[in-house]
């Protein structure tokens, strides 16, 4: 048959079938597997990694040093038939491998693809050429348009055995800059004349069903190999994450290094077209005496060993790599900016801080102790640390040298009271639970510290200590004004002002006493109130009776004046009580309230007028005597 006559053929065939509706491609499912990117490993073709047969089109990624791509020479094979599979000029794939995949190669280069079918298929592309399809070994004969830019593969391609079997082609892409598609169509094809299922051929027409479709970006050569920021990323990490499947983030570590730690810098350098760029000097270098060291290129994925040096050298891609970063010098805390360059150009730069041993102990919020007891309040504590925390007295933060907090978990060391410090007020010094976080804005960075009173009540300057494990220093706190008293026995409760203009804010203290006359304890609440203040509105104030006092014994509330309901200018009793302290009695403080402005009164007004009215008499009985005498 003529090449003439073939192309009429092929022509007729495709305009009788349009007008039929047997051109209609129709879109398969999108295949389940994930398209591996380039320089990875093929994707090999399992039940599990690619899902459904027929709805997947893969492209050769692996490495090729060779001058052309290649397909398998194994007809009809499924196990390893990735193994053969090199593309040439490949520079990007993403991660799809359906009917939307995406992909950019060389002028001239060529996409080596495979796929798992269980009918018969053939590609087809808008431009470019087919060659070495697997099945032109087999049995059958594969077939190719004039241009070879139709390929229907012979063989076991064509769906003849009983079960799903590798296919594989070799598409070379045109020398002419631009975009181009290839589709791989499944199926039988439907004649037109009797409306039969039979192989597809150019005759009977190709199949029906879109399978799955590559738009691949031809691009001349110099468009890649060359850094772009935009696809590479670099990111710290507490823990190196290089090679991971969550690896690159590009989100750098919110977590903190602890002294003798180290921070990761994982990093993966692409060009514009996403691919990994070939090896070339990588350098990183540090601030502050920290020290560096690039992971090898075959432990991806593993910590490096630490560095010996401020600087480190590296012939390497670049691609999921991982830099790490330690002290120079144990227990001294560092903070270092670290630059990575690639053949010269700055392409990451982090700056990152490494806890050093603990050098301070900082206490905060020091309560006041029950007697005989060591029990604390976690309404206390949660007060002071601003969140959920257990139980406590005090509260410890742990720095530094440079003043950065530090985590002090039990593996790290042990706190303890200073022996010379205590006394039989304040018999021991202790911290309940110790530190979890180094966040400025988390309760847990506070460890909770308490302590023992005996059964007198009074004060005592107590120290605390920190003892590292491991190499046995100690550090000690300043003198803590610890305090013991017995819980709430009495009350009183006074006004800031004697007088209050409408409008003003009212602060109300309450001091609540042992029953020997100290100021009570912060561990047991005095229990629930209630406060009966006229012309006054609670702005803070709510009765609750687990409510605990302040270190000095006292509470304190707030009332707007005169700012809800009907006001009235006069003199006011208010009743405040806490019937849960059996040996008290209310409170009754007396205040003033006001409009402002101009407040005499009517009886204000008559008692001036009758002063002086009798001013005037005592002036005109003077007079009258004085006439009198002369």
């Amino acid at each position: 048959m003529s090449k003439t006559t073939l192309r009429k053929r092929i022509a007729l065939t495709a305009t009788t079938a349009l007008f039929a509706g047997m051109l209609t491609v129709a879109s398969a499912p999108v295949a389940s597997a994930n398209h591996p990117a380039v320089g990875s490993e093929n994707q090999a073709l399992t039940a599990t990694t690619i899902g459904v047969p027929n709805n997947y089109l893969f492209v050769g990624t692996r490495s090729n040093s060779g001058l052309v791509g290649t397909v398998t020479a194994t007809a009809g094979a499924v196990a390893d038939i990735e193994d053969a599979a090199l593309s040439k000029g490949l520079l990007y794939k993403d991660t799809s491998s359906g009917t939307a995949q995406t992909a950019t190669v060389l002028a001239g280069g060529s996409l080596s693809l495979y796929a798992l079918v269980a009918t018969t298929i053939a590609y087809s592309a808008s431009g470019g050429s087919f060659s070495g399809t697997l099945a032109d070994q087999a049995a059958g004969v594969s077939q190719y348009s004039s241009n070879n830019a139709i390929s229907i593969p012979g063989g076991y391609a064509q769906g003849r055995g009983t079960t799903a079997t590798g296919t594989a082609t070799l598409w070379t892409a045109p020398a002419t800059v631009g975009t181009y598609t290839i589709s791989m169509l499944t199926g039988f094809a439907q004649t037109a004349s009797t409306g039969a299922f039979v192989f597809p051929s150019f005759t009977n027409g190709l199949p029906a069903t879109l399978g799955a479709k590559i738009t691949v970006s031809v691009v001349a050569a110099s468009g890649g190999g060359a850094y772009s920021a935009a696809y590479s990323a670099c990111n710290t990490a507490t823990t190196t994450t290089a090679a991971s499947s969550t690896y690159p983030s590009g989100i750098d570590s919110t977590g903190a290094v602890a002294d003798g730690g180290a921070w990761m810098i994982d990093f993966n350098l692409k060009d514009g077209y996403q691919a990994a760029l070939d090896p070339g000097n990588l350098v990183a270098t540090a601030t502050n005496g920290a020290l560096v060291n690039f992971g090898a290129t075959s432990g991806l994925g593993t910590t490096p060993t630490a560095g010996t040096a401020s600087t480190d050298v590296a012939l390497q891609s670049g691609a999921n790599t991982a830099l790490i970063v330690s002290q120079p010098t144990a227990g001294a805390p560092l903070t270092t900016t670290v630059t990575i360059s690639y053949n010269g150009t700055t392409v990451c730069t982090k700056t990152v801080t490494i806890r050093g041993k603990v050098a301070s102990l900082e206490i905060g919020s020091v309560g006041t102790g029950s007697l005989s007891s060591q029990a604390g309040s976690t309404i206390w504590i949660e007060a002071a640390a601003g969140g959920v925390r257990p139980a406590g007295l005090f509260t410890v933060l742990a720095k530094d040298s440079a003043g950065n907090l530090v985590s002090t978990p039990t593996t790290l060391g042990t706190y303890s009271a200073v022996a010379s410090s205590l006394t039989t007020v304040v018999q021991s010094v202790s911290v309940v639970s110790p530190s979890s976080s180094i966040s400025t804005s988390s309760a847990d960075r506070f460890n909770i510290g308490t302590f023992y009173c005996g059964d007198t009540a009074g004060s005592a300057n107590v120290k605390l200590k920190f003892t590292t494990t491991g190499t046995g220093e100690a550090v000690e706190s300043p003198a803590i004004a610890a305090r013991c008293a017995d819980s709430a026995y009495t009350f009183t409760a006074s006004t800031d002002k004697a007088a209050y203009t409408q409008g003003e804010i009212a602060t109300v203290t309450v001091q609540f006493l042992d029953s020997k006359g100290n100021k009570a304890n912060t561990v047991v609440a005095p229990g629930a109130s209630t406060f009966t203040l006229p012309m006054m509105t609670a702005v803070d104030y709510a009765s609750s009776a687990t409510a605990v006092t302040k270190a000095d014994g006292t509470v304190t509330y707030k009332f707007t004046v005169g700012t809800t309901g009907t006001f009235s200018a006069g003199t006011y009793t208010g009743v405040i009580s806490y019937p849960g302290l059996t040996a008290s009695t209310n409170a009754t403080p007396t205040y003033k309230v006001s409009s402002g402005g101009d407040t005499t009164s009517n009886s204000d007004i008559l008692k001036s007028i009758v002063a002086l009215i009798a001013s005037i008499n005592k002036q005109i009985q003077a007079l009258q005597k004085l006439i009198l005498k002369r």
